[in-house]
């Protein structure tokens, strides 16, 4: 297992961000494109301005004013100068005058009026002038200059380009176009990652063993006709160390480490993953030997089913580039691809062929020894109390991966800083525990009506568990309210377990509806409280009827197929549905029905295990299985 477990997205890949690794582009060239959109800003507002201006000025001074009273000045003699181009006419009186219609006593010098249209018919202006009619004109209206015209007519076209542009830089793509920056190699950590920070899985370090010496000795391999696998998949559950370990190879070679996640690759714009496929592969090429790391490779790699429709173009587009790209290099050229996946049931099978992937390594959560090892490096810079016992730890902790561990080991630090301690001890260790495993602890006051029922029903878990032969001993009992349930029972086995008797699947089934058994016996009802125990029953017994085994009727057949067999239409016929409902039927009611033989049969344990939980509310191992009584059974 690895450790310390990284982000399972690189914060430094080369597609986060345009500016400095790991952030937002640099704040230098923010402010740079922000000041010369101000400077186009302010361009058009000052020649929009402009234009206005222009178009409602008459000159300093001049006042406008009927032709009527031009007229009149000019019969007058006092009109000194006169400028006219078309119908307007601008001039100068020779003495002041007031302003027509002005209250205030202001004159004017400077005047502009407009000849009007009918001024040319001698007949009609001399009837007007003879009726002494006020005449004013206006000049006939006129379009926007040239410029405005451009501006007006552009500006929506400007508007649809920048949108456009605004939408593909978010997806993407163009990256030339655009400047987007090519992909680069993570940059090297002052510390580099190493498989000394990597534990619990040696079987896996031996596998990329290979890789680390094939990127550090290229010639003699090829002095040997020797090639190494273009690809090598990780496949396991999520938190076991998948991207760690590939940051560890690249840390061992000391070579170039492209990092990306397969979802990235994944745009609205169809052509932009191949195109950044492409690149990334172009670039890898440039620098190698060096390492390109893909995570969640299932995004783009799961089984095509032939049809492609909608969004499906663009992910298919990108998985062929990727299969091209990797049949289009040589060992050569000393460019391997390590990608990671959760589901490698579902990857296509161009994928996943030698050539390709040769190379497919499972990577499993760690067993008691490893958990250890991962432990103390998650630990190694933490003060620990002498108490503290990491193999205990270990022991207590089956099934728990890499990521979940250093989380523990985390968690137990923040309660011995809130504690005001100095170091971590193993009371530390054991809470954090319980809060990773059960929850955190919830203040919620239940009625003691509600308390004693819930006491019941941890106490039917508790008890079935002690009672069935090979279950997992009971670590804890609860009825303090922790995450979403108002009490736990912890049961964990005493050594890590890969292979599973239908005896043990039955007495999971007893000892998770033992808490409904207790209620029913007890009360003689059942309340909502069970919902998360039927949960696991379900899945416990469709996994025996269905995909184990251990059903006569079904017989030895995997009838629920897994997610790639459905895309293929592999689906269990509804006849086999149906005798697989019924198979599950029959298990769990056989399995409740022993349940409550056993409180009925040993009722004084269950009240004495009850009335402790209502006094104490939590009961470790030991006393547990004092008040039960069942003390040689546990050591049996």
């Amino acid at each position: 297992m690895a450790a310390p477990v990284p982000p399972r997205h690189d914060p430094r890949s080369p597609w986060r961000s345009e500016g400095v690794p790991g952030g937002s582009p640099a704040p230098d060239g923010r402010r740079s494109r922000n000041g010369r959109l101000l400077q186009v800003l302010i361009f058009l507002a000052i020649y929009l301005g402009t234009g206005f201006l222009y178009n409602g000025m008459h000159g300093d001074g001049t006042t406008s004013v009927d032709y009527t009273v031009f007229t009149a000045q000019l019969d007058a003699g006092n009109v000194k100068t006169v400028y006219s181009r078309g119908s307007q006419i601008q001039g100068t009186l020779k003495q002041a005058r007031k302003v027509p219609g002005s209250t205030q006593d202001t004159t004017y010098v400077h005047f502009n009026t407009y000849k009007p249209a009918f001024a040319d018919n001698d007949q009609l202006w001399r009837e007007i002038e003879q009726k002494k009619v006020s005449v004013s004109a206006s000049p006939v209206a006129q379009g926007p200059g040239l410029g405005q015209s451009l501006l007006v007519s552009l500006l929506p076209t400007a508007l649809l380009i920048g949108v456009w542009v605004f939408v593909a830089r978010k997806a993407g793509g163009m990256s030339g176009v655009l400047g987007r920056k090519p992909p680069k190699p993570v940059e090297a950590e002052q510390e580099r990652t190493s498989f000394a920070d990597v534990a619990g899985i040696d079987e896996v370090q031996d596998e990329l063993n290979d890789v680390v010496d094939f990127l550090k000795r290229p010639d003699a391999y090829r002095s040997m006709g020797a090639k190494m696998p273009r690809g090598v998949l990780l496949a396991g559950p999520p938190g076991t160390g998948k991207t760690l370990l590939a940051r560890a190879v690249a840390g061992e070679a000391g070579v170039p480490f492209f990092s990306a996640s397969a979802s990235e690759f994944i745009e609205m714009i169809v052509g932009v993953g191949a195109s950044r496929v492409r690149e990334l592969f172009a670039e890898a090429r440039k620098v190698a030997p060096s390492i390109v790391f893909i995570d969640e490779i299932d995004t783009i790699g799961r089984a095509r089913t032939g049809s492609s429709v909608g969004g499906h173009d663009e992910r298919e587009q990108t998985l062929n580039q990727i299969l091209t790209e990797m049949d289009g290099f040589s060992a050569s050229e000393g460019v391997i691809v390590i990608a990671a996946t959760n589901r490698a049931e579902i990857l296509d099978a161009a994928l996943t062929r030698p050539g390709r992937f040769d190379r497919v390594v499972t990577v499993s959560p760690p067993d008691r020894t490893g958990r250890e090892a991962i432990l103390r490096i998650h630990t190694r810079s933490m003060p620990l109390a002498p108490d503290v016992d990491l193999a205990q730890v270990a022991k207590t902790t089956p099934g728990m991966t890499g990521a979940e561990l250093a989380n523990l080991a985390n968690e137990a630090a923040l309660l011995a800083v809130k504690r005001d301690q100095t170091r971590v001890t193993r009371h530390d260790l054991s809470d954090a525990l319980e809060k990773v495993q059960l929850g955190a602890e919830r203040p919620l006051v239940m009625p003691e009506e509600e308390r004693r029922r819930t006491a019941y029903h941890e106490s039917g878990h508790a008890l079935l568990g002690m009672l069935q032969p090979g279950a997992d001993p009971v670590r804890k009992i609860t009825i303090v309210p922790r995450g979403r349930a108002l009490g736990v029972t912890l049961s964990t086995p005493d050594a890590d377990k890969y292979a599973y008797t239908e005896e043990y699947l039955r007495g999971r089934i007893i000892g998770a509806l033992g808490g409904m058994a207790a209620e029913q016996v007890v009360y003689g009802v059942i309340t909502t409280g069970a919902e998360n125990d039927l949960e696991q029953v379900t899945s416990i017994a469709r996994g025996m009827v269905a995909r184990w085994g251990m059903s006569e009727r079904v017989g030895r057949l995997s009838a629920l197929p897994n997610d790639a067999q459905q895309a293929y239409g592999l689906a269990a016929a509804p006849q086999t549905l149906d005798v697989i409902d019924g198979e599950m039927h029959r298990i769990v009611d056989e399995c409740y029905e022993e349940a409550c033989r056993k409180l009925r049969d040993h009722r004084g344990q269950l009240d004495a295990l009850a009335h402790a939980l209502l006094e104490h509310e939590t009961l470790d191992e030991a006393d547990a299985y004092r008040i039960a009584g069942v003390m040689s059974l546990m050591k049996d």
